[in-house]
């Protein structure tokens, strides 16, 4: 039932209860001989109880749906507030022409949707600030865990091949040098894979141990790592590092940049020299990356392999660029060219 029904149904109830009241005060004022006498005197031609029953009647159907089209008002301006909080809208704390009342739920409204936003935010800022902490802690788990990997490996696997390349070396030195037997190339070719394995196992051992800088500058950094190379692999490593200050963001992503390249650089190069640069010129930061290896082809290699598509983004995050060139049995170049402005800079 709706609100104009059950008001009218309520001023129709209402007006014959004020019927019977005004037809038993007129009784017992005017005393009548029968209740007949009720139907034969008239008012304006009208029989008695028939005038006061219409205007009962009118009088209660008019005020029950002007009293339920006012409510419907009512209720449909609150259900118009709740939908404006429920589709998340900001509500105004006063309304031109609102009633009193209206305008006291409109206030309560507005402090309840107040409060409903505050709590929002706050779950919002809960949840990241809990999803950063689990970041964190999966990130920590992870570095653990290729802390743990690498030790092991370089405990274990990576001193089980040094060992087994100086055994083979051994071995093929003890025979002639003439002899050109299946067995003697058989016994070199194991000692070729061997140290193939080596620099695999050395390059995975790059990739498991911590990337970050951890409160180094880029400089620093960059002299530990070639240091740890050159007593580790037979390759010749040069380097011209000139010392600049940059910002944490773009040093961790050109460290990152290096590690990739220096990887590439054991696993597939055969590379007898390599050499690391980086310097400052014209405004730009630059990281280049040199070998004498093998050579690939940089189009085919793009497209398939993650490693060096990761270094082109971590170049463009930092708003720089990347370039590899490659010749077949001539050698490979990467450089990393990233815009930067110091303090006392000119403007260009």
């Amino acid at each position: 039932m709706s609100v104009i029904q059950r008001q009218l149904l309520w001023g129709i109830v209402t007006s014959m209860i004020v019927f019977i009241f005004v037809t038993i005060s007129f009784v017992l004022v005017f005393p009548v001989a029968s209740w007949y006498d009720l139907w034969s005197r008239e008012l304006m031609d009208i029989p008695f109880i028939l005038f006061v029953t219409s205007i009962s009647l009118v009088t209660g159907i008019f005020s029950g749906f002007v009293s339920g089209f006012y409510l419907r008002k009512q209720f449909q301006s609150i259900d118009e507030l709740l939908h404006e909080v429920e589709e998340g809208r900001n509500i105004e704390k006063k309304s031109n022409g609102a009633s009193e009342d209206m305008q006291s739920i409109r206030q309560r409204v507005v402090r309840i949707q107040k409060q409903m936003n505050e709590q929002a935010m706050l779950a919002q800022r809960l949840a990241n600030e809990m999803a950063e902490t689990r970041e964190e802690q999966v990130q920590k788990i992870i570095s653990e865990e290729r802390n743990r990997l690498a030790r092991e490996l370089h405990d274990s696997v990576s001193q089980q091949l040094f060992a087994a390349s100086m055994m083979m070396s051994a071995i093929n030195e003890s025979r002639a040098a003439e002899d050109e037997s299946w067995e003697a190339k058989q016994l070199k070719l194991v000692e070729s894979m061997i140290q193939q394995s080596q620099l695999e196992m050395r390059a995975l051992l790059l990739h498991l141990r911590p990337i970050a800088l951890k409160g180094k500058s880029l400089q620093e950094g960059i002299e530990e790592l070639l240091d740890e190379l050159s007593q580790k692999v037979a390759m010749k490593i040069k380097r011209k590092i000139e010392n600049f200050p940059l910002d944490k963001g773009v040093e961790d992503h050109l460290f990152r940049i290096l590690q990739e390249s220096v990887s590439n650089t054991l696993r597939h190069s055969r590379a007898d020299e390599l050499e690391v640069l980086l310097i400052r010129r014209d405004g730009f930061v630059i990281l280049r990356v040199e070998d004498d290896g093998v050579g690939f082809d940089v189009e085919e290699s793009k497209a398939g392999s993650y490693g060096i598509q990761n270094m082109y983004e971590r170049a463009v995050e930092i708003g720089g660029t990347l370039k590899i060139v490659s010749v077949k049995n001539k050698g490979t170049r990467l450089e990393v060219k990233v815009p930067i402005r110091m303090e006392g800079d000119s403007n260009d």
